[in-house]
């Protein structure tokens, strides 16, 4: 077993969180990922309260926790009161300030865990005393910035060190594997929190023409674009892109931003049409890079206990090999 901060402090047998992925992260594969040693995160999402609640029901008895979209959420603070009364073993926020809402969660007792992409989000999430960091690098599926994760969490762990060293850090973006793990625990982490392999898996919400395009991708087949949020006329702040898979819809928008916006009442009714039908042409297949080492699509547990079990193999080797010089 890898014991780290992260695996004592939040007491889990492996040091893995599960991203918040919005709509994908439901109760089933956030009870399966803490059911197998690790912790379930629920995706608040754009903020649905029947949805979570049934989402809550689903992960039954099991010690789960939830994500937000920060500016999302402020403007349905009730959302998280809701989710407070279910008394989660943590929540997370990411994108935009977590300020205005940190202290409500602090004072329940509940970890909260703040999802950063830029060296100045983490000096923001440590004044706010966030108990977790996680540090995403532009590698990520889904919504982020621009910096690398190879360069940003050694930099958030030095920052760490000098600022609040009792603050944990994850590493997000880009892991997907033993390998992923063990290059984490090297820059500096303390775990990792795991999105789009977790999202290939047979508890996520997603459908099968998803997987399927997900399962013939790779890592070069993903591009980081605004247009879907415009088309599905979201609010978000012009600093987070997301990365998808490219497909039909990216190459008739991406670059066309502005001729987007004319038409966004067509296009969101479109959108939303094809998403519910799981179409990967014309919605979207929210992926990152580490797609293309994706090969199936597993029960979380078993992807779990084998990015663990490579990560233990690949350090106790590494070791080995320094000490020999080999």
């Amino acid at each position: 077993m890898l014991k780290t901060r992260l695996t004592e402090r939040l007491k889990l047998r492996h040091p893995i969180i599960s991203a918040p992925m919005a709509f994908a992260a439901g109760g089933r594969l956030a009870a399966t990922v803490s059911a197998a040693g690790g912790l379930g995160l629920i995706g608040g999402g754009y903020g649905d309260a029947d949805w979570i609640n049934e989402e809550f029901r689903a992960a039954g008895n099991q010690r789960v926790g939830c994500g937000f979209i920060t500016w999302s959420l402020r403007k349905q603070p009730a959302l998280l009161d809701l989710v407070l009364s279910k008394k989660p073993a943590a929540i997370l926020l990411s994108f935009d300030d977590p300020a205005p809402l940190a202290n409500r969660i602090k004072e329940r007792g509940i970890t909260l865990i703040c999802q950063i992409q830029t060296r100045r989000d983490a000096e923001r999430a440590l004044a706010c005393g966030a108990d977790v960091i996680v540090a995403q690098g532009s590698e990520a599926g889904g919504h982020g910035e621009k910096r690398g994760t190879f360069g940003l969490v050694p930099e958030v762990a030095d920052l760490i060190a000098k600022e609040n060293p009792d603050t944990l850090l994850c590493a997000a973006g880009g892991i997907g594997d033993g390998r992923g793990l063990a290059a984490a625990l090297m820059l500096g982490a303390d775990g990792v929190l795991i999105g789009s392999r977790l999202w290939a898996s047979k508890e996520a919400n997603v459908s099968d023409r998803m997987h399927a395009a997900a399962l013939a991708a790779t890592g070069d087949n993903t591009i980081r674009s605004q247009v879907m949020d415009l088309a599905r006329k979201l609010d978000w702040p012009p600093r987070y892109t997301a990365r998808v898979l490219k497909n039909r819809f990216i190459e008739r928008w991406h670059g066309r931003e502005q001729e987007l916006l004319t038409v966004a009442d067509q296009e969101a009714a479109k959108y939303r049409k094809a998403w519910a039908d799981g179409d990967p042409e014309e919605s979207n297949t929210f992926v990152g890079e580490v797609v293309g080492l994706i090969h199936d699509i597993e029960p979380a547990s078993n992807i779990i206990e084998r990015i663990v079990r490579e990560a233990e193999e690949l350090l106790q080797l590494k070791s080995k090999q320094l000490e020999q010089g080999q």
